[in-house]
């Protein structure tokens, strides 16, 4: 998802800023995080029961143990249902329990140097093409001054051409460049082999050929032939959480694998050549980027592992047809081809983003936050509609937040609304100055960004949020096993010293 704003100005931020969705919280989006407490209800229960018996059984004295054993000896009948009651519920257990799914580590893409671009040569270079005309000119001008970029994002090879070359074989060239530059630093980090591989899932949401990019990663590799693969298309820039989501429930099912994630775009093919201002925004803010996510569920991969995966709580809004509609690939009236965005779309990002949040708060909140946001809604519900409802703390439920570096306002309003400070946004920010909106794969990027920075502890615990086409809000959230160290050539190693820059908000 993006954001940006026309030739209007202040009348179009004002236009489309996010809602204040923690205002208007709706109790039925409260239940869902509940159902997803409740499907955890058999290990709450279990646990503590466990512990007591555990306890319980330490205080017996051999003496005990012998007028125990007396005792069953002549009430075998009892003996032998309690036995078969305990093996069977251990069981039942272990074989529904949820397998744990560890990262053990990712890799991000670092364009080359050559494919940078500076906002004077983005201009020129736009001028010069002659398929835009003077009033699109100033509005993308526009756009970049506002957007947050620096002067280092990347552009594919073929848009540094006059005129431009998009072809089909220079978008394989670019999907390729990205996704097995990921992927060797990841096989290199992690000294797995590429038939090791159980599980593929790749995300590209405008570049879906024939054969499918985990067809060309499985035969760049040779991957084995009985290998799980999927390509998801068209999820925009929230399916690499959908494809992590996707991934953790073939690792339910799979015992002892390896599953990769890779999640790109390629905008070679997808540049915008017209004059409609609604399709030239994704023209500024999208960059050349990708992420390779290497995921296990077996258990000895923990102590080599960086993070856990907890939670992953999807949204989807689809059902509405302007949130269906809000990003939407299209022709203009002159027949060319982009990706349109409605200017509804910050309202229907706000409702996504409620929905979700009040869904993954009973699964994160302290209970003292449940509490307090629980009991002024319901009050607020049935007894006074003025009541505020209390504005739960997410600070208290995450030490790192990664959110998906769409565009500056969007970082901008939920910092606000979030009431985060802004060392939690300073991931996102930098993500977005120095590579740009990169889609699915920013929120990769900004962890990497906090690893770099040394911020990551054993035990904290990270957010990763992402807005995409749809319209659709999903959320994954980590928990570090140990104190987190980038790993080798991780993007940030060349320049994270210049970090945090000053940005001109």
């Amino acid at each position: 998802m993006v954001s940006g704003e026309d030739s209007n100005g202040v009348q179009i931020r004002q236009r489309r800023r996010l809602p204040d969705f923690l205002q208007s919280v709706k109790l039925k989006y409260v239940k869902l995080g509940y159902h997803y407490l409740i499907s955890h209800l058999l290990t709450l229960c279990l646990v503590p029961l466990m512990a007591v018996i555990i306890v319980e059984a330490s205080r017996l004295s051999l003496d005990d143990i012998h007028q125990l054993w007396i005792q069953l000896q002549y009430n075998l009948v009892s003996f032998v249902v309690f036995s078969a009651v305990v093996v069977f519920g251990s069981t039942v257990y272990i074989m529904t329990r949820p397998r744990s799914v560890y990262l053990v580590d990712y890799s991000c893409y670092l364009p080359p140097s050559h494919l940078k671009v500076k906002y004077q040569q983005f201009m020129e270079h736009s001028k010069l093409t002659g398929d835009f005309d003077e009033s699109s000119l100033e509005f993308q001008r526009k756009i970049l001054e506002r957007s947050g970029l620096g002067e280092e994002t990347c552009v594919p090879e073929a848009m540094h051409y006059l005129p431009p070359r998009p072809s089909m074989a220079a978008a394989r060239e670019e999907a390729e460049q990205v996704m097995f530059g990921a992927l060797d630093k990841l096989f290199a980090n992690t000294n797995v082999k590429p038939r090791d591989i159980g599980i593929l899932v790749v995300n590209c949401s405008l570049f879906n050929p024939t054969p499918s990019l985990s067809a060309m990663i499985i035969n760049k590799y040779k991957m084995r032939g009985n290998i799980r693969s999927f390509n998801l298309g068209g999820m925009g820039c929230s399916a690499g959480v959908i494809a992590i989501d996707l991934a953790k429930d073939m690792l339910q099912v799979h015992r002892n694998s390896y599953a990769i994630v890779v999640s790109t775009e390629n905008i070679t093919q997808n540049w915008y050549f017209g004059n409609k201002k609604s399709m030239l925004i994704p023209n500024c803010l999208f960059r050349v980027g990708g992420a390779a996510v290497l995921l296990s569920n077996r258990p000895t991969d923990r102590r080599r592992s960086k993070y856990k995966l907890v939670h992953v709580v999807r949204t989807h809004c689809g059902a509405n047809d302007k949130a269906f509609k809000c990003v939407y690939q299209e022709q203009d009236d002159a027949g060319k081809t982009g990706v349109s965005l409605s200017k509804d779309l910050m309202a229907i990002a706000g409702g996504a983003l409620k929905t979700n949040i009040t869904t993954l708060g009973p699964l994160v909140l302290p209970i003292s936050e449940q509490i307090l946001f629980f009991v002024t809604l319901v009050a607020k519900k049935l007894f006074n509609p003025k009541i505020k409802p209390y504005i739960p703390d997410f600070k208290l439920a995450f030490d790192h937040f990664c959110i998906h570096a769409g565009g500056r306002a969007v970082i901008d309003e939920l910092e606000k609304n979030l009431q985060l400070l802004p060392v939690h946004a300073e991931a996102s920010r930098m993500t977005l100055h120095r590579f740009g909106n990169t889609s699915s794969s920013s929120i990769w990027y900004e962890l990497a960004y906090t690893e770099a920075k040394g911020r990551m502890r054993k035990g904290n615990r990270v957010w990763q949020i992402a807005f995409g086409s749809g319209f659709k809000c999903n959320s994954a959230v980590w928990v570090a096993l140990r104190n987190v160290k980038p790993s080798p050539n991780n993007p940030w190693e060349d320049c994270i010293h210049r970090y945090p820059v000053q940005l001109n908000l």
